[in-house]
């Protein structure tokens, strides 16, 4: 089959001038570079967005301060939730323009720009939307001793925090900067939204959506830039709160930052090393077709996807058989052909970081499927996998972020609980079986901020979702999101 043809809107989108969205407008950058938007499927450069200066910076902020006191604290609970489910409707109803626009920027195949990036936001939209009447404080009785006969009675507020600064990742930027901008709208915050230097359209698309929705100017502004201008974002003394979706390693950076700049509060969301646990008695088919849906979504690049495998010794062989079968099966090509299964890498650094730890299972003998780059313009590799020597091989410890998955074979569980522990993410993990009791002595054992049972990376907006150890602070969505977005306030009375 082909490409999908390119809506007009979506080629129109592509040539305009782009730079910032501030208070309700679009608007060039004060910035001295100019970002280049390259399609990792073919290498070519199909658009250009001017950066960030420093005057760009302090007027998004200063438009999300003003709105924040004006426009949106003026605006009703229940109103904020109709606001964001109009928002929804129009991304729903521009579903096909944002899907393409995610798909050129990211190597995503358009089937999973169409159903996660955009149906899925649509989905977290409606259910933050929900949210905005049923943020609620408490009543107390303190126990406060009457010396007079007077009485006293207390209550708790929770107020919206201020402006949220937010970054996004390249991997799925629309659908994380949405669980973003509806968390803050959602509690009567505003937002400045950083997206990566390698996806920074369809959250531009996103704003002027917004703005078509009713969402009063400077409730969502969106700032374009390199690191430097994540970082002036984050010590920037109007933001209140610091929300960021990355890597480990800058994630420590931003809160060092944001703690030293204002003792700005952060909720953190990083990267894991996550495991998989095939016990004895497990359904080999299904952990097979679970593990190459999940392993192998957008090339492997998603923060919670498996990418260490614990196989009870009797059946590894038996899981890398079928595993390999199932990868030489895929379609690997265009992500805008609809008869594609595997994409490209989403960038070139990300190409240049796989292609390293490909040469390292080679070196180490240990690639059992795959394992190279493909001879063909765009940041194509092979979908690999590896079979570790130890639980301390460089590609069971260190994230890869790609479509490489590593096995190791595993006799007993204190053996077994001892590898998957022995890390410092702690972000997912999975087990396999169909021995229920076994499975919920493990679950508590087992360090991660998620664990699934017989499935792997599915998320939904009701149930929280971050990790623990180095994978991250905080939570997303569920009902915990709403302490990182307030304050709270306790109110003592005396009668």
């Amino acid at each position: 089959m082909a490409d999908i043809a390119i809506l007009s809107a979506v080629q129109a989108f592509l040539h305009k001038q782009h730079g910032q969205f501030i208070d309700g407008a679009a608007r060039s950058g004060s910035g001295t570079r100019t970002i280049d938007v390259v399609d990792p499927a073919t290498e070519r450069t199909i658009a250009s967005v001017s950066s960030a200066g420093s005057a760009d910076i302090d007027a998004a902020v200063a438009s999300a301060q003003a709105a924040f006191h004006g426009a949106w604290a003026r605006t009703l609970p229940y109103q904020r939730g109709v606001l964001l489910n109009r928002l929804a409707d129009l991304v729903e109803a521009n579903a096909e323009e944002l899907a393409q626009l995610e798909t050129l920027c990211t190597g995503k195949s358009i089937h999973l720009s169409r159903m996660i990036d955009v149906g899925q936001s649509a989905i977290f939209l409606r259910y933050f939307a929900g949210w905005a009447t049923k943020i609620t404080g408490e009543t107390i009785t303190p126990s406060m001793p009457s010396m007079q006969g007077e009485q006293y009675t207390a209550f708790t507020r929770r107020e919206p925090i201020g402006v949220i600064g937010a970054i996004v990742p390249w991997n799925f930027s629309m659908m994380i900067g949405v669980w973003k901008i509806a968390a803050a709208l959602t509690t009567g915050c505003t937002v400045v939204v950083k997206p990566s230097e390698f996806t920074p359209l369809t959250l531009l698309r996103l704003a002027e959506l917004a703005v078509e929705a009713g969402i009063p100017p400077g409730v969502v502004n969106i700032l374009n830039g390199y690191g430097d201008a994540g970082q002036a974002l984050i010590e920037h003394r109007g933001i209140a709160k610091v929300s960021f979706t990355g890597s480990a390693a800058t994630g420590v950076k931003v809160g060092q930052g944001a703690m030293a700049a204002n003792l700005t509060r952060c909720t953190l969301e990083l990267g894991g090393k996550n495991a998989a646990v095939l016990l004895p008695d497990v359904n080999v088919y299904g952990a097979v077709a679970g593990l190459l849906q999940t392993g192998f979504v957008h090339q492997g690049q998603v923060c919670a996807a498996p990418e260490r495998v614990f196989v009870h010794r009797s059946r590894i062989d038996e899981v890398l058989d079928k595993m390999s079968g199932g990868l030489a099966q895929l379609n690997i090509g265009s992500p805008l052909d609809e008869a594609v299964q595997f994409g490209p890498l989403a960038n070139k650094p990300q190409l240049d970081k796989v292609l390293g730890y490909l040469d390292e299972a080679r070196r180490q003998g240990q690639v059992c499927h795959g394992g190279r780059r493909l001879d063909r313009a765009g940041y194509f590799v092979e979908p690999t996998l590896v079979r570790a020597g130890s639980a301390d091989d460089v590609l069971m410890r260190e994230e890869t972020f790609g479509p490489v998955i590593s096995f190791l074979p595993f006799d007993d569980e204190d053996e077994l609980l001892g590898w998957i522990n022995d890390s410092p993410y702690g972000l997912s993990a999975s087990v396999w079986s169909n021995d229920l009791s076994r499975v919920f002595r493990l679950i508590p054992r087992i360090q991660a901020g998620t664990v699934w049972v017989n499935m792997h990376t599915f998320l939904d907006p009701s149930v929280p979702f971050g990790g623990s150890k180095g994978s991250g602070i905080g939570r997303e969505f569920g009902s915990a999101f709403i302490s990182d977005y307030t304050e709270l306030k306790s109110v003592i009375m005396r009668f």
